[in-house]
């Protein structure tokens, strides 16, 4: 027998109460014999006799009834016994560990396997009684949200009704954890935790994040494993979309990549994937693959719409469809905002002459200032900036910090610069400054000429007609700054010293492009060759297209967002599936950084800040949710060994009767009502027995 409630059985030292009473209750009395009373005292004995024995059986009940009645109130069960009539089953806390992951939308002869799971988790709620409790937890469910029972089991089955496939991942242990938290504070004898799901691998979780949870799945615990699985699926998964160009200019081509895999166990033939952009199918390929082969899907289109423009690929539907997309998106400028700043103003006449000549697709709208004038510039309504001098600059923080957050500069020594001050604002961007000044203006007996080339930068790209005569033509260069990149920048253009004419460094989020030579004809002929105007514009263009975010953002998983961005303390948030999320930024809390947590579903995801876009980011399933690789009984036994789980398992496959196997397990009979009912059998006796004897005390 156990005691589901075992500190009420501190009650029973009541029990001595009644003891305590009647030794309080006795007296000595001194004997005075009178001879008349000698036949009284023969004809009494019997009687006293009687009374005397009431009065310790009235002990014996009194006693009694508490001990009965404490004993009810710590709640008193038999293990292994269903007794029928007025027994009631023990109380049951029932936690349902549901996956909702999209690899359970495989469709059986039965129906989805997640569909049968919400059916079985139904059925099992309809066998729970009055007083029992239960709770729900997704395998999707990433959050650190605390979930507690109900007994509402009404509720719960609603809650059922309303559940949908997600695309965000999640692990076993993570549920587990808040199913062990569930059980372990419950104070029901029996504790159940039911997991539905297909048990892929990668639900498992990492090694690092698996805890001790003995303390809470004590031997009082119960585990089911209900396992969907034994279909052989046809599935066809699209594990990445990478975007190949790095300068997007309107109705230019851009080149991407889409990596599939067959995560079948046959081949499949003549598979169809097409690329979309902004919903119009924009490229078709036929694919075939061996059993889990990968092969990597080229795909180029012209973008013919400048801003931001959604990208996707998509596959024929199979067995499993919500891998089948994903997502990317690209930025084409339109008319971009350039401000220029220079010492000299004569200095930057060949640089906006390159910028005017463009070939009208994506025009630029130029704004000139002098150096002296940054501190009193908006520099973040500009795509980029070129910066032409050094003398002049008294604020360097300001064009840092704009770098730093993103945005792109591009940096030419002036006709006055001198080497000090060009130095310092190197060093302000943590790059290389300038050894020393080679050569002489306006000497060009000495000029030096261009090295090597990397064609391969995107500062290059579409520039030549055919990819394998490329050349350009070396200008005379009469007087440049020796730059050495020290392997903390690119060098794209050397001088035939070796030294960098242009170099291509990173700070923080944004980028810039360092030029050895000013662009004036003191300096070199440079402004005057061929390729200056479509390298400035290049230029701009790569300094202008929004910085790529690497970052493969999952279902579920959280993004941070730049609050530099977002100069309105409003964020309206779009996705495209009428969801869409209005947040209002705390300004007071210091903090650069917001979270935002609502990525459930996959899509582009829109951030505006009032009219203007500010991000635009990509959200996709976890190609991990697409592996077919399934665990073994023994697997999720190693597991549960490895959380110290002191409970007893039991595994039940999809094809038996789940509801009969749950029955045959559970266990345990409350007896609390069957010491209630004795306890007052025991006072009714009580009552009669005292009544009785004090009638014949009174007659003695």
């Amino acid at each position: 027998m156990i005691f589901l409630n075992p500190a009420v059985l501190f009650g029973l030292l009541a029990s001595s109460i009644p003891v305590l009473i009647h030794l309080f209750n006795l007296r000595k009395l001194k004997k005075i014999e009178f001879s008349t009373l000698t036949f009284l005292k023969e004809l009494q004995k019997n009687k006293i006799r009687k009374v005397k024995l009431k009065q310790w059986i009235l002990l014996a009940l009194r006693m009694l009834i508490i001990i009965f009645l404490v004993t009810a109130f710590s709640r008193p069960t038999i293990k292994g016994v269903a007794l029928g009539g007025t027994t009631s089953s023990a109380k049951t806390t029932a936690v349902f560990v549901i996956d909702n992951t999209f690899s359970m939308s495989v469709v059986a002869n039965k129906g989805s396997y997640f569909n049968q799971a919400k059916q079985a988790v139904y059925d099992l709620l309809s066998h729970l009684q009055e007083g029992d409790e239960a709770a729900i937890i997704l395998i999707s469910d990433q959050s650190g949200e605390e979930i507690k029972a109900t007994n509402n089991l009404v509720d719960l089955k609603k809650q059922i009704d309303n559940l949908q496939l997600s695309y965000s991942s999640g692990s076993f242990n993570n549920a587990l954890i808040k199913a062990a938290n569930i059980v372990g504070a419950s104070k029901n004898f029996n504790k159940e935790i039911y997991i539905l799901s297909d048990f892929r691998k990668n639900h498992l979780g990492r090694n690092d994040q698996i805890t001790d949870l003995g303390h809470l799945l004590d031997d009082k615990v119960k585990l089911y494993a209900v396992n969907y699985t034994g279909k052989d699926i046809v599935n066809l998964g699209i594990d990445k979309l990478e975007v190949n160009t790095q300068i997007f200019e309107k109705n230019k081509p851009v080149s991407f990549n889409a990596t599939i895999t067959n995560y079948s166990k046959e081949p499949v033939a003549n598979a169809v994937a097409a690329l979309f952009v902004n919903g119009q199918r924009a490229a078709q390929k036929s694919i075939s693959l061996a059993e889990g082969e990968t092969k990597s899907v080229p795909f180029e289109t012209a973008v013919k719409n400048s801003g931001n423009n959604d990208v996707y690929v998509e596959l024929e539907d199979d067995d499993i469809m919500q891998d089948n997309i994903r997502y990317a998106n690209i930025y084409v400028p339109d008319k971009v905002q350039i401000g220029v700043f220079t010492d000299e103003e004569s200095d930057a006449s060949f640089v906006e002459t390159a910028l005017t000549l463009s070939d009208g697709e994506s025009a630029m709208n130029i704004t000139q200032k002098n150096l002296s004038q940054l501190n009193s510039v908006d520099l973040s309504k500009f795509a980029g900036v070129i910066v032409i001098g050094s003398e002049n600059i008294s604020n360097q923080e300001r064009l840092t910090s704009y770098v730093n957050n993103g945005g792109g500069v591009m940096l030419f020594p002036g006709s006055r610069s001198s080497l000090g001050r060009l130095q310092g604002l190197c060093r302000a961007f943590g790059i290389p400054g300038p050894q020393r000044f080679a050569g002489k203006a306006n000497q060009a007996q000495n000029a030096a000429s261009f090295g090597n080339v990397e064609f391969d930068s995107p500062l290059f790209q579409n520039l030549f007609e055919s990819k394998d005569k490329k050349k350009i033509e070396s200008p005379d260069i009469y007087q440049y700054a020796v730059i050495n990149p020290a392997g903390k920048g690119k060098n794209i253009i050397s001088m035939i010293d070796n030294s960098a004419f242009l170099s291509e460094y990173k700070y923080g989020r944004g980028k810039v492009l360092l030029f050895a030579a000013a662009p004036v004809l003191g300096w070199s002929n440079f402004p005057l060759k061929a390729i200056f105007v479509p390298l400035v514009n290049k230029g701009v263009s790569y300094l202008s297209s929004k910085e790529k975010d690497n970052t493969e953002y999952f279902a579920g998983s959280p993004i941070d967002l730049n609050l530099y961005k977002y100069p309105i303390p409003h964020i309206r948030v779009v996705k495209g599936h009428g969801n869409d999320d209005n947040i209002n930024i705390d300004s007071k809390n210091g903090s650069k950084i917001y979270t935002y947590t609502n990525t459930n579903t996959v899509g582009n995801y829109k951030f505006y800040s009032g009219d203007n876009l500010a991000d635009n980011i990509a959200v996709n399933a976890n190609p991990d949710e697409s592996r077919p690789e399934v665990l073994s009984k023994g697997d999720f036994e190693d597991y549960l060994k490895k959380v110290n789980f002191k409970g007893r398992f039991i595994n039940i496959s999809n094809d038996d009767n789940i509801i009969n196997a749950v029955l045959q397990a559970r266990y345990g009979s409350e007896l609390w009502k069957y010491f209630l009912f004795i306890a007052l059998l025991l006072a009714l006796t009580e009552m009669a027995v005292a009544r009785n004897a004090k009638r014949e005390l009174a007659s003695v």
